[in-house]
Order: structure tokens, then sequence, then C-alpha cells
């Protein structure tokens, strides 16, 4: 299949595509060149795209996709240390959760602040010391 159709089957741009290719995560497998240098991609091409938005999904740098494409690939790692990986990953997004869960509460507080200097300014300024009292511990 053509590039074009292979990318409005998994929502994907051109651009995306051929970055794939460039990086190495598309092969001979999935990809040949036809006698007028027009990119053909084969079935395994959707599949092997499917896998790489999944790991993405996951939050897997470039480094860590094609390291498990690899592995993937050559089955380079026994069932365990996958397990090991998964664990790892799943530390990374908790951490980064706890982030954003964070951030999240800064930002509430931001706006029941900025809301109530409008309804009711006495409150904001109570509101604004009680959080330099505890800021200051």
């Amino acid at each position: 299949m053509k590039i074009q159709e292979l990318a409005d089957k998994l929502g994907l741009s051109i651009h995306t595509i051929r970055f794939y290719e460039k990086e190495g995560l598309l092969d001979n497998r999935h990809v040949r060149r036809e006698s007028n240098n027009y990119r053909n991609y084969s079935e395994e091409a959707v599949g092997r795209l499917k896998l790489i938005k999944k790991f993405q999904s996951i939050g897997c740098s470039l480094a860590e996709l094609k390291e498990a494409l690899q592995d993937h690939d050559t089955n380079g790692r026994t069932n365990l240390q996958i397990i090991d990986w998964i664990i790892g990953k799943k530390k990374e997004i908790e951490r980064k959760k706890q982030e954003y869960d964070r951030m999240l509460d800064t930002l509430n507080w931001m706006q029941e602040y900025r809301t109530l200097l409008i309804n009711d300014p006495q409150q904001a300024q109570e509101m604004l010391q009680t959080w330099q009292a505890s800021s200051s511990d």
C-alpha cells in the first residue's frame, strides 16, 4: 500500500511514517521501494506502526521504543526482564502522576484564590495569609 493509504488507515501523518522509517523502526519487512522509487508498505507495516503507537501511548522515548522493538524482533529479553521493565515504567508513570497532581492542586488553589478576589476579597486575603503561613514551615 502507498504511504497515504497507510497514514489514513492508522491516523498518522506521512511525515511521521517517514520519520519512523528514517529512524530504523520500519525495515525491509515493512517497506520496499518500487521501480519508480515509490514506497510500498506491507501489511506487516500496519502491525508494526500499531505496536509503535502502543509503546508511545505508555510514554516510551524514541530510545526506549527502539530497544523495545529490537527486543520484540529478536526475543532478546526473558519474560522476567520484560516484567522488570514494565514495573520500572509503572513507577516512572506514578512519579509523573504525583507531579501532575501537585500541579493541579496548585492550579486549583490559584483559581479559587482569584475567584475569591472577585467575589470576596476579605476571604481571599485570609486564604493568602493561610497559604503564606503554611509555606514558611
